[in-house]
């Protein structure tokens, strides 16, 4: 089983692996584009103004920059400890047991717009590029990884269930046909349903580290559904593609 998580916006400084090296990060056939994208990202940083017109940035965004210039000598660290944020809060890497933290990193890979995915123990510096940026004289980030990243992750992933809790500006990245979803959804006291964003990465954490801790090795959505129900989350299966989490 492999459980795809979304990245995040906010990242953990420093670290104490030694500087990006592409050839060591999982699927290898990603590294002509994962190079292409950190030399684009290194030279827009050394225009302050077009890096925060192409990246969103505001004015104060000066460590952010800073980052992205130095991507190929900054210190790395494993990516499950590199991202932060509501969802990995709620995932608690770090108080997982050595035990934990080797199925993790067998488990888990996170999207990136940066290096399309990575596993949870792959090493990366902090940088900063979101899947809806427009890098200029590049086409879309959509454009440059759809077919190589889709064709990366079925080499990854054959024969195994894949969870996908990638949000969709990144499951447009590259696809995974017939990956399992999960839709987190807010039940209101007049039995509406509705989404709500920081819900959805709480609870997609919670699901993540019960998939992490699980003994079981669930191969389609009702196995899911239930190391879901046994971690104490509200589950219903939608279809034999989607998982709906109830809160």
């Amino acid at each position: 089983m492999l459980v795809l998580l979304p990245p995040s916006e906010t990242k953990s400084d420093g670290g104490s692996g030694a500087a990006l090296d592409l050839d060591a990060l999982s699927m290898p056939r990603l590294s002509p584009i994962r190079s292409k994208l950190t030399d684009a990202l290194i030279e827009l940083a050394a225009d302050p103004q077009a890096c925060r017109s192409a990246l969103g940035l505001g004015k104060g965004a000066e460590a952010e920059i800073a980052r992205n210039a130095a991507l190929r000598t900054s210190p790395t660290r494993p990516a499950l400890e590199r991202y932060t944020g509501v969802l990995y809060d709620a995932l608690d890497a770090g108080a997982f047991t050595r035990v934990q933290r080797e199925k993790a990193r067998a488990r888990l890979a996170i999207g990136s717009a940066l290096f399309g995915v990575v596993r949870a123990g792959d090493p990366i510096p902090a940088y900063r590029l979101s899947g809806g940026s427009k890098l200029p004289g590049l086409p879309t980030l959509s454009a440059l990884w759809r077919e190589e990243l889709a064709a990366a992750l079925a080499e990854e992933t054959e024969g195994e269930l894949v969870v996908d809790l990638r949000s969709g500006v990144y499951q447009q990245l590259g696809r995974v046909p017939g990956a399992v979803t999960a839709n987190v959804l807010t039940e209101h006291e007049d039995g509406s349903r509705t989404v709500v964003s920081h819900f959805n990465k709480h609870h997609k954490g919670l699901l993540a580290r019960a998939l992490v801790l699980t003994r079981a090795e669930p191969t389609d959505v009702r196995g899911l559904a239930r190391v879901a129900a046994k971690a104490g989350l509200r589950v219903e299966i939608a279809s034999p593609t989607e998982l709906l989490v109830i809160t």
